[in-house]
C-alpha cells in the first residue's frame, strides 16, 4: 500500500492550492489530511468515509477547505481557499478503516508528505 501526495507549493495569502493523494493497493474507508509546521505536533485538517456522506474538519480550515474523494481514482483530493500564513506546514494524507477521525494514531498508512507555503 503507498499513499503518494501532491499539489504542495508556495501561495500568497488568499490563495488557493488544491492537494491530492493517490492511494494504490485498496481502498480504505477512512481517508484523512494531516498537517505540521516547524515545531508543532501534526495536527487533524480533514477526513473523509468512503462514501464522501461524511466529512469532518478542523475548526481552523471549516469554511476554507473541503476534501472530497474519487474511488474509481482511489483518489482523494484537499481544495484549500483563502489560505492564510498559518496553514503553512507539511501536508500529509492519511488512511484508515475506523475513527475517530481527528487522530493521527487510528490511520495504518501516511503518505510522504507535501509542502504547503503561504506568504504574507
Amino acid at each position: 500500500v503507498q499513499l503518494q501526495a501532491s499539489g504542495g507549493g508556495l501561495v500568497q495569502a488568499g490563495g488557493s492550492l488544491r492537494l491530492s493523494c493517490l492511494a494504490s493497493g485498496r481502498t480504505f474507508s477512512i481517508m484523512g489530511w494531516f498537517r505540521q509546521a516547524p515545531g508543532k505536533e501534526r495536527e487533524f485538517v480533514a477526513a473523509i468515509s468512503w462514501s464522501g456522506g461524511s466529512r469532518y474538519y478542523a475548526d481552523s480550515v471549516k469554511g476554507r477547505f473541503t476534501i472530497s474523494r474519487n474511488n474509481a481514482k482511489n483518489t482523494v483530493y484537499l481544495q484549500m481557499n483563502s489560505l492564510k500564513p498559518e496553514d503553512t506546514a507539511v501536508y500529509y494524507c492519511a488512511a484508515g478503516q475506523r475513527g475517530p477521525v481527528t487522530s493521527p494514531l487510528q490511520y495504518d498508512y501516511w503518505g510522504q508528505g507535501t509542502q504547503v507555503t503561504v506568504s504574507s
